[in-house]
């Protein structure tokens, strides 16, 4: 793929102000408008995350008007993937994909999606959605069904299939298994043919997990398949009584910024740099808080481009 640059990534809630209209025209709200219209120029491409409306049926057009409306305020013809949230790339159970794949891909179709996007992680068990994605199942079972379920996607979609390393959340999720979530995800990725997408935000809350904080946070990178990453998301995180928390408030940790800069020269085939679920105000203006080291994360990405481009 070719090198993008920086990347905007917004997960759009119904009936949120940052967010789609749930009673109205079921467009993105104002706030958001006002946002993307003071500040699309800045970003190369796009992705939304999915998020259902309703728990009714999964039909693309209750979904076109809203996304129609995001992608004009965009730029129509600007590159744009999806973040998905139905594939369960993690889960230990069998399902039914075909009404999924038809819904992605029906969308995938009209948008021209460049890739589609989902964490290797459990999004949800006997039909029940969880509040937020559980990491696979770490055992040598575990691992044969993540690369059956990530290998039955890459077939089924019509776009590439990025798979995200999984969050890991200190007293919000827990293990199970004892594999390295590293090697793990390096096995699902060159088994299946899929691209990865390295959430610097979920690297460093396994490492915080592992005990590898400060110095300790580059330890064990090279297990990951950095020659495999086409894509990087940064989110807003925090670090709460020593422990790493992905909030995705939009104010970025200097660690995230490092490991990044550590990161970039080991991904030749890496297309873009995503800033996650930004917060802004009514007028479309990054929050304060989040301005310093949006403005750093921003220069490095452009650098890290046009280095690029004096190289080819």
């Amino acid at each position: 793929m070719e090198k993008l640059g920086l990347g905007l990534g917004m997960d759009l809630v119904w009936g949120e102000r940052i967010g789609f209209d749930k009673t109205g025209s079921g467009r993105p709200t104002d706030q958001v408008a006002a946002f993307l219209e003071r500040n699309a120029h800045a970003y190369d491409y796009m992705f939304v995350a999915f998020q259902p409306i309703d728990y009714g049926p999964l039909a693309p057009e209750r979904y076109v008007p809203a996304y129609d409306r995001l992608f004009e305020l965009f730029g129509a013809r600007r590159p744009r993937a999806f973040h998905h949230t139905l594939l369960n790339t993690g889960s230990p159970e069998d399902y039914e994909r075909a009404a999924v794949a038809d819904f992605t891909n029906a969308l995938i179709e009209r948008y021209g999606f460049r890739w589609v996007i989902e964490d290797l992680g459990i999004w949800s068990l006997a039909g029940r959605s969880l509040p937020y994605p559980m990491p696979p199942v770490l055992t040598t079972e575990g691992l044969r069904r993540c690369v059956s379920g990530v290998a039955d996607w890459v077939r089924r979609l019509r776009a590439p299939l990025s798979v995200e390393f999984p969050g890991f959340t200190e007293g919000g999720s827990f293990l199970v298994g004892e594999l390295d979530a590293f090697s793990f995800y390096d096995t699902v990725i060159r088994e299946t043919g899929a691209l990865a997408t390295i959430d610097i935000g979920h690297i460093l809350a396994y490492q915080w997990l592992k005990g590898r904080t400060g110095e300790r946070m580059f330890e064990g990178l090279e297990a990951l398949p950095l020659d495999r990453c086409h894509e990087v998301h940064l989110s807003g995180c925090q670090i709460v009584d020593g422990r790493f928390r992905d909030l995705h408030h939009g104010v970025l940790l200097d660690e995230q910024l490092t490991l990044l800069e550590h990161l970039l020269p080991l991904m030749p085939n890496l297309a873009g740099v995503t800033y996650e679920d930004p917060k802004f105000t009514a007028e479309g203006e990054l929050v304060p808080k989040s301005r310093p080291n949006a403005e750093r994360l921003f220069t490095l990405v452009r650098s890290w481009k046009e280095d690029d481009a004096r190289a080819a």
